[in-house]
């Protein structure tokens, strides 16, 4: 079977970090632990459930997170990829797209060594993408067959 033939599984699942704490991104922004801690008891209280989108298109949800929370390390995920995410199931699948970020609006930050210190952000939505702005957020496992996540 050629690389071309693979066929993306039909239910994925993966984990890993969209943020790392105390790294600059590419940007220059460095988010904080709390940052997220608002919006995602926010997201909880009401009940509103976090989109995963393919590079930031808004108009191509592949997903939904199934888990965001805050660990030491940084903003911890697990998400599931819907039966209709084509390409980039088959890219998650065969490891040729392992990258993750999120889109936010800032509620709080600081200036800090040409970029900012990112107190508390509103978290909009976690995208798997190609390039990540900060090199550390990454997908760390993938599930196909709906059960314990192994290692990608």
């Amino acid at each position: 079977m050629s690389a071309d033939s693979v066929q993306a599984p039909s239910s994925l699942r993966f984990a890993g970090y969209a943020a790392v704490f105390g790294k600059r991104d590419s940007g220059g922004d460095v988010i904080v632990p709390g940052a997220f801690s608002q919006t995602l008891a926010a997201r909880r209280e009401a009940g509103v459930r976090l989109p995963l989108l393919w590079q930031h298109r808004t108009g191509q949800r592949i997903g939904w997170v199934d888990l965001a929370e805050e660990d030491r390390h940084g903003l911890r995920v697990v998400a599931s990829l819907s039966p209709g995410a084509g390409p980039a199931a088959k890219a998650l699948a065969e490891g040729a797209v392992n990258g993750l970020s999120f889109g936010y609006r800032v509620r709080d930050a600081a200036p800090q060594g040409g970029g900012r210190e990112l107190r508390s952000v509103d978290l909009i939505e976690v995208s798997l993408v190609t390039r990540p702005m900060q090199q550390l957020a990454r997908v760390h496992y993938v599930d196909s067959k709906g059960g314990r996540l192994a290692p990608a």
